[in-house]
């Protein structure tokens, strides 16, 4: 630690005290929510920033929102917020990462004051800030759920937010609120869930005062600079261990929504002591359709990577992101120039990023690389219009799990989510009295994970019927290029979609009857290590214990 204005165990002290304000944030979230898909499925993210919008602590949530959110607060920062102010933003080229994820950054000051007593506003000391990133099941565009497969541009996806004032000086702005609300779905629930992510910046503003009143403000500010040069140092030192050199590796994407053609995604990593640079030059130009990944996504999967190839146990902040450059052409699929669709480019090219970059890192890192996971988060939207009645509309949105790459030690897990979601499932009771959907089928898929000396994990099998007319959307990946085995492992089984009887490809937007069933069968990991070696391990155990094992 290099700053000496706090010893060792003060610091730590204060590391876990703003990770417990982030957590108690995400908890607020969670359970003040509305919507299943935040309630349940927890699609969402909290974390605190101090006043240059550097990274200070964050809750273990999903890696594609923490990793972008330095990208949201940089963005609020050129507005001149004040305290009092919240504001509310989700566009992709000023912040965001795809219009569903709506980011809300409110300014802390010490005192928590928003104005005087004439109204006027305040220059009280901003000390940092409370931000919440949460996935909306609707945020407007051409279809409910706002994941349309064929979008070609974003204005096609839905409302489009640059950092606006949704709080000024403690005061919601009703005109904001009525422009954001006249533009969605199912208005009351977006609403509720609005005011959840509020209601979670809040907390964190309450909390972050109170640490400032037990520590005081300098020595404070101190444990923000030394938290955050601790975690470099930890990440330098973690990369300097890795061999000096360059790794090269390549994958693809099926298709951008509009045309099946393979979408290439090209990386060459380069280990230079404590420093590492990813570049992605080789990579595909922006494409027509919705896999276009703005740069802060392509960057927060890189950050996934090298926290995976590091130790995990180190504090996550701003530290960790400066020894890693990233490099990627403008105008290319990972930093697309508006008016690009890029709602895919968040769940399905983000995963993409990370298979590449943990090939690329396999040789260099093989203790720790496992093989290629499912690669994709099998995007399921389903959403009903509003009838003559004014029933019917809803908008149910799921990712579904599927097998994690077999490790160097042991085993993928099954029906997990892997890579850039770390979301749970919607359970059947909650999906099923939320919905008009009745899940027919939910299980692992037998023999879909990629045999080895270690098996990649299986996939799931999801089966949902519709009892009403509906819009579905899926947007998934490795329906015809399986996740790679490692090692001599064997690559592991691709997914299907089938809505009815017909199997349909990976992106695809289509209205369906009522008591039709849509099904998804997530692809499998792959296995680490030859088939030949587990045999062997296993037949030695056999007569070791005496007894026969299932292989």
């Amino acid at each position: 630690m290099s700053d000496d204005r706090i010893d060792a165990v003060t610091l730590e002290i204060i590391r876990n005290q703003l990770e417990g304000v982030a957590e108690e944030m995400g908890e607020v979230l969670v359970t003040s929510a509305y919507s299943p898909n935040i309630k349940e499925r927890r699609d969402c993210s909290t974390a605190l920033f101090d006043s240059t919008g550097r990274l200070v602590a964050q809750a273990e949530h999903i890696p594609v929102h923490l990793g972008a959110m330095p990208e949201a607060v940089a963005a609020v920062l050129d507005k001149n917020p004040q305290p009092g102010d919240v504001f509310v933003l989700n566009d992709p080229f000023a912040g965001g990462t795809h219009l569903p994820d709506v980011t809300m950054v409110s300014p802390i000051s010490l005192d928590g004051s928003q104005a005087d007593t004439e109204g006027e506003r305040t220059d009280e000391e901003i000390v940092g800030y409370a931000v919440s990133r949460a996935h909306h099941a609707d945020v407007g565009g051409m279809t409910p759920g706002s994941m349309p497969a064929g979008a070609r541009d974003i204005q096609q996806e839905g409302l489009r937010l640059p950092p606006t004032r949704l709080v000024e000086g403690g005061e919601i702005n009703a005109e904001v609120r009525e422009l954001i609300l006249a533009n969605v779905r199912n208005a009351r629930e977006r609403w509720a869930d609005l005011r959840a992510q509020l209601a979670a910046n809040e907390r964190g503003g309450e909390r972050l005062r109170a640490l400032l009143a037990d520590h005081g403000r300098e020595e404070l500010l101190a444990a923000f600079d030394a938290v955050i040069d601790y975690s470099r140092e930890r990440v330098e030192s973690e990369l300097a261990e890795l061999p000096d050199g360059t790794w090269k590796a390549s994958d693809v994407l099926e298709g951008d929504g509009v045309t099946d053609a393979d979408v290439p995604v090209e990386v060459a990593v380069e280990l230079d002591g404590g420093h590492v640079r990813v570049d992605f030059t080789g990579t595909a130009g922006q494409v027509a359709g919705n896999l276009n990944a703005p740069l802060a996504v392509a960057k927060s999967a890189v950050y996934f990577v090298v926290r995976c190839v590091t130790d995990p146990e180190i504090p996550p902040n701003q530290g960790c992101y400066e020894p890693i450059d990233v490099h990627v052409p403008e105008g290319t699929l990972l930093n697309p120039d508006a008016p690009a669709a890029v709602v895919g480019g968040n769940v399905e090219t983000s995963q993409r990023v990370t298979d590449v970059t943990f090939a690329a890192l396999a040789d260099a890192a093989p203790d720790v690389v496992p093989a290629g996971g499912q690669g994709t988060m099998n995007n399921l939207t389903i959403g009903g219009r509003t009838n003559e009645d004014s029933t019917g509309e809803f908008s149910y949105y799921e990712t579904i799990g599927g097998g994690f790459g077999a490790r160097p030690d042991k085993d993928g897990m099954d029906g997990v989510q892997v890579g850039m979601t770390n979301t749970l499932n919607t359970p059947i009771e909650a999906l099923e009295a939320a919905y008009p959907l009745a899940v027919e089928r939910y299980a692992l898929r037998p023999g879909s994970g990629g045999a080895g000396r270690y098996r990649g994990g299986l996939g799931i099998e999801r089966s949902v019927k519709l009892e009403t007319d509906a819009t579905v959307s899926l947007l998934t990946e490795r329906r015809r290029t399986a996740p790679h085995g490692i090692a001599g492992g064997e690559d592991g089984a691709t997914g299907e979609n089938r809505i009815g009887g017909e199997r349909v490809p990976a992106k695809t937007t289509r209205e369906v009857a009522a008591g039709t069933t849509v099904t998804i069968r997530t692809p499998g990991g792959g296995g680490h290590g030859s088939p030949d070696e587990r045999e062997d391990e296993l037949e030695a155990r056999d007569r070791a214990d005496g007894k026969t094992e299932e292989r």
